[in-house]
């Protein structure tokens, strides 16, 4: 699917409201439509994976399935798979700070720990739940317990929640859900892959809210995009649902947030297509943006905390 920037620029400049509302409520209904039907399948299914590429939109999915859910009736619990990564040894930290770890492994993930620990939710056992702190990158333990009751639902919401040697639940016990930018955005002969729209989500949320510089996060988007190649993508088409988390108005929010600090940087190719495509995009103001938008995540002031 694509859609053309004047297209996105009309609907910003002549309801903007409007155009942002139209797209939020289209999104909104998918997840309706797919928690109604995790909802017929609960008994069977009490276990939703939801799985995707960074910058997808995976938490805040994951909380608006959850919150449509409980608002149904049906207590539903989130859980991240951030938390279930392996501790690091004073080694591995020296390694990572000089970029030689490959943080986008499943073998990141205590694969074994993790299965435990769903098969105990699934049969309703107490879990005393995991913290990852990512300030000293290992796991801790605050005594929270975890029991899922009879009818009650979890979501698991991770890059790795789809792959088969991560999670080994049998699949008849789980639901699963697949989030990415799968609109593409033309601009005259340009087309702007979904990839693009995922790394200026990132930028924009590094930049706001982990002090990280631009050239940091482009930096990184090769082994990025390496590891969703290799570690993601293939497991997608094991997804029960697909989620296009494409926001037609967010470019235009990009623009006011990024355009004038990536101007300053152009010698970066990562780069030229996206800013080929905002440099003809028009602004708009995160004010206009609604709590319940996706791109909260991103951008903040959500009604979700993350």
């Amino acid at each position: 699917m694509s859609i053309d920037i004047t297209e996105i620029n009309y609907g910003i400049n002549s309801d903007p409201s409007g155009f942002i509302h139209q797209a939020d409520s289209h999104y909104h209904t998918r997840l309706r439509e797919i928690a109604c039907d995790i909802a017929e399948n609960r008994t069977k299914r009490p276990v939703i994976l939801l799985s995707g590429p960074s910058g997808s939109g995976k938490t805040t999915t994951a909380l608006m399935i959850e919150k449509i859910l409980d608002d149904m009736g049906i207590q539903t619990h989130t859980l991240s798979m951030d938390n279930y990564f392996c501790s690091l040894t004073k080694e591995e930290k020296a390694l990572m700070s000089e970029g030689k770890i490959d943080l986008e492994s499943p073998l990141r993930v205590d694969s074994e720990f993790l299965s435990a620990q769903l098969e105990d939710i699934y049969n309703c056992r107490p879990v005393e739940l995991p913290r990852y702190d990512f300030e000293t990158s290992s796991r801790v333990f605050t005594g929270t317990v975890f029991e899922r009751k009879q009818g009650e639902l979890v979501i698991l919401e991770g890059i790795h929640a789809l792959n088969p040697d991560v999670i080994t639940l049998p699949d008849e016990e789980t639901a699963k859900i697949y989030v990415s930018v799968r609109t593409r955005i033309t601009s005259g002969e340009l087309t702007l892959h979904p990839s693009k729209i995922r790394l200026m989500r990132r930028l924009v949320r590094d930049l706001k809210f982990r002090k990280r510089a631009l050239r940091e996060t482009i930096n990184m988007f090769a082994s990025v995009e390496e590891g969703e190649n290799k570690y993601i993508m293939p497991y997608k088409y094991r997804s029960t649902y697909d989620v296009d988390t494409f926001m037609p108005y967010e470019v235009c929010a990009y623009r006011q947030a990024l355009f004038s600090d990536l101007s300053a940087i152009t010698d970066e190719d990562v780069i030229c297509d996206a800013m080929t495509v905002l440099s003809s995009t028009s602004p708009l103001s995160f004010d206009l943006i609604p709590p319940e938008s996706l791109i909260c995540e991103f951008i903040g002031n959500g009604q979700f905390t993350y």
